[in-house]
């Protein structure tokens, strides 16, 4: 089992949006989307249809006597995993179990609820950083099922020890062991779904919005591909959170760009992301209101210390080239970086025309602006959104 310590930030440029023109390295950049990013579906899939002979599974066979017995009794009873291929090789595997029983083989006993079980977390990163994806489907999944709690048993092995900082940084406490027949131990580890601690990341992806300040964030189509896969959709399709196929279905954005107005953001602050017209029809049907983030940091150029400490900090999280990023900190100076997380995909997307004649939206520039709280909570309510994500 194996997951890297560091989350994965997709960053994202506005090559074209704000005041600015990037120029002249625009459509160099527009095509090092393309190059940069293969697309990466997470897929449902019957253990019946899964070589269960995978080399994925060895590390799993050797931590676990029985795997094989398991897996098979998981294919026998029509049992699914979620999965992730890459030219037919498995690289990604979630299983996850609903529980409402007494949990007996740990110590202490959990008590009957209505719960996770995180069956079996693995990934095979192949130097990527992937495992965010699979979280934030499991946080998905537990808010969608409605459970009180998830849990994960995982060996305390060196090699492990990213995999469980990531479930810590996501709120799971340990609260006991598992000891097997061979005198071996793991670790429980257990999120509560019902109470928040009041830390962005603890709480994901439950969002705090009491008093707080809301915006409208504009993105360019071919950027908001890349940040929020999950919502290419028309806008009358609806989202399924649980069964969507996402490229980079991830935890953490980036979005770099030139609209100045940007830098008054803070941490905490929630986005209304707006993916502005791709030219398939009037834009009054085809820009739309998809997804809630919320803001984690916001960097200018005066938060580096010089241009290699800023392609430093971009490059590794970048599908663009260090060339790229050294070109725009000399040429393009005044970029503001806004680091967030991606909290809620709408249901159902927003178009335009709503945002006008309903929510009552008319602004001078439609690239960056302040919501009232009014106007946030109807956008929310036009999108439908399960109200579990929300802490009012």
């Amino acid at each position: 089992m194996f997951m890297t310590n560091k989350p994965t930030l997709h960053i994202t440029y506005n090559v074209y949006g704000g005041q600015n023109i990037l120029a002249p390295n625009a459509i160099r950049a527009s095509s090092q989307i393309t190059k940069y990013c293969s697309p990466m579906d997470l897929r449902p899939k019957p253990f019946a249809e899964i070589e269960l002979t995978d080399k994925f599974f060895d590390s799993l066979r050797a931590s676990y006597p029985g795997f094989d017995d398991w897996f098979r009794r998981k294919a026998a009873a029509g049992e699914t995993a979620i999965t992730y291929y890459e030219d037919d090789v498995l690289l990604d595997f979630l299983y996850l179990k609903e529980e409402r029983e007494e949990v007996t083989d740990v110590f202490p006993h959990l008590p009957a609820k209505h719960r996770l079980k995180v069956g079996t977390f693995k990934i095979d990163s192949r130097g990527t950083r992937r495992g965010e994806r699979l979280m934030k489907k499991l946080l998905d999944t537990a808010i969608a099922k409605n459970v009180e709690e998830i849990y994960v048993t995982i060996f305390p092995e060196p090699r492990l020890q990213p995999l469980i900082r990531s479930f810590e940084k996501f709120g799971f406490v340990q609260c006991g062991v598992k000891r097997h027949a061979n005198g071996k131990e793991e670790n429980v580890y257990l999120r509560d779904m019902q109470h928040i601690v009041g830390d962005t990341l603890k709480d994901y992806p439950f969002t705090d919005i009491r008093g707080g300040r809301f915006f409208l964030l504009s993105i360019m189509p071919e950027y908001h591909t890349r940040l929020f896969p999950d919502s290419i959709l028309k806008y009358e399709r609806k989202y399924d959170i649980i069964h969507d196929n996402s490229e980079t279905n991830s935890i953490y954005k980036s979005y770099i760009c030139w609209m100045k107005d940007t830098s008054q953001l803070r941490p905490g602050d929630k986005l209304v992301i707006y993916r502005t017209n791709d030219n398939k029809g009037p834009a009054n049907y085809r820009s739309v209101c998809t997804s809630v983030c919320t803001v984690m940091e916001v960097k200018t150029i005066s938060d580096f210390t010089d241009e290699n400490d800023f392609a430093r900090y971009a490059h590794k999280q970048s599908v663009f080239t260090e060339y790229e990023l050294r070109q725009w900190y000399r040429t393009k100076p005044n970029f503001i970086l806004i680091q967030m997380v991606y909290n809620i995909a709408f249901t159902r997307k927003v178009i335009l025309r709503d945002l006008r004649e309903q929510v009552g939206l008319n602004p001078s520039y439609w690239g960056f602006f302040r919501l009232s709280t009014t106007q946030f909570n109807h956008i929310l309510r036009l999108g439908e959104i399960n109200e579990r994500y929300l802490i009012r």
